[in-house]
């Protein structure tokens, strides 16, 4: 970026900046990094597609697979990554994917395109993969990221070796964000680790962007700065507006639910996710498991509400009158 004739350094996004360099670099998919060391150390990598929810670590993988088997130098050269949600097309397939893999790899035995959000990939653009996968497979390897592996069609799963990962525990959570704080020269507390850990999901990349976003707010990160920059309330308040709903105290709770999306900014969407997480985790002496079942069902319909175009306000009210239904 030029200014004045000065050249001005932007810092990269804590997310990418922070990214693996290599395999060991991986949080987590322990099992997962295992298996992809033995195709470095072999050098023998077959088509394969990554399954599991966001954030955890599958396009890192990807990528530090190529960088470990091509280098730095090699992988710009012989590594193709593109975005299937953008570029979804059966075009994309005939000619960007099929221009880049019949060129031979530099100083390598093949190269490797990695799709990501192939889920996104038109039914037509698979059709036509199946078979460029197939065409190429001396010059080429591919690797599919995806969400949902039953959105991928059944012969490209079987022309693939599946990996699926899982969400990441807490403790992996912790220990990158501590590793981060300790980098940037953050003062972060454990009440602010857990509130990042309950927003964040076991999704990394969500947890990474909540931190950088918390340290705009000052060096030191606390509990009440994690669930403003997040938009989330505390668990504690929204179970009290639970009981107060369960108390047939609709006055009070409707108060609270207006303080709560005025002070974090909630949408309707976001106060009906926490509601079902805490009915959920709440003891079952204060709501036994028959009770959380009708109420799971009461809270699917007014999510679908929502869904719909429903006005949000006017929605999460009725919900509250439905609680007190459940006293």
């Amino acid at each position: 970026m030029f200014m004045a004739g000065v050249i001005m350094q932007i810092d990269l996004p804590w997310v990418e900046k922070y990214r693996p360099k290599n395999l060991s670099e991986v949080v987590g998919q322990k099992n997962i990094v295992a298996r992809l060391r033995s195709y470095v150390s072999s050098h023998n990598v077959p088509n394969q597609l990554y399954a599991g929810p966001a954030g955890v670590g599958k396009t890192s993988c990807a990528i530090a697979l190529a960088k470990e088997l091509f280098g730095e130098e090699g992988f710009r050269q012989n590594f193709l990554e593109l975005n299937a949600s953008d570029e979804r097309g059966i075009d994309v397939v005939r000619s960007t994917i099929k221009d880049f893999a019949r060129t031979l790899a530099f100083n390598a035995d093949f190269k490797i395109i990695f799709l990501d959000e192939a889920d996104a990939l038109t039914a037509d653009a698979q059709q036509a993969l199946r078979r460029t996968m197939e065409r190429y497979t001396k010059t080429a390897r591919f690797i599919l990221s995806c969400n949902y592996s039953s959105r991928i069609i059944e012969p490209i799963q079987s022309r693939c070796v599946i990996f699926r990962f899982t969400p990441l525990t807490q403790e992996e959570i912790k220990d990158k964000l501590r590793a981060i704080a300790k980098e940037e020269k953050l003062k972060i507390d454990e009440k602010a680790l857990d509130a990042i850990v309950y927003v964040c999901e076991g999704d990394m990349r969500k947890a990474i962007n909540i931190l950088q976003g918390s340290a705009f707010l000052g060096e030191k990160i606390t509990e009440k700065v994690v669930y403003s920059v997040s938009s989330r309330a505390r668990p504690q308040e929204i179970r009290e507006l639970i009981k107060l709903a369960l108390s047939k105290k609709f006055i009070e709770a409707r108060a609270l639910l207006t303080k709560l999306m005025y002070d974090y900014g909630m949408s309707g969407e976001d106060v009906i996710v926490q509601l079902y997480r805490e009915i959920m985790d709440m003891d079952e002496s204060v709501i036994p498991t028959k009770v959380k079942v009708e109420l799971v069902d009461t809270i699917a319909e007014y999510n679908f509400r929502l869904v719909e175009g429903a006005n949000e306000r006017i929605q999460i009210e009725a919900l509250l009158a439905q609680l007190m239904r459940f006293s």
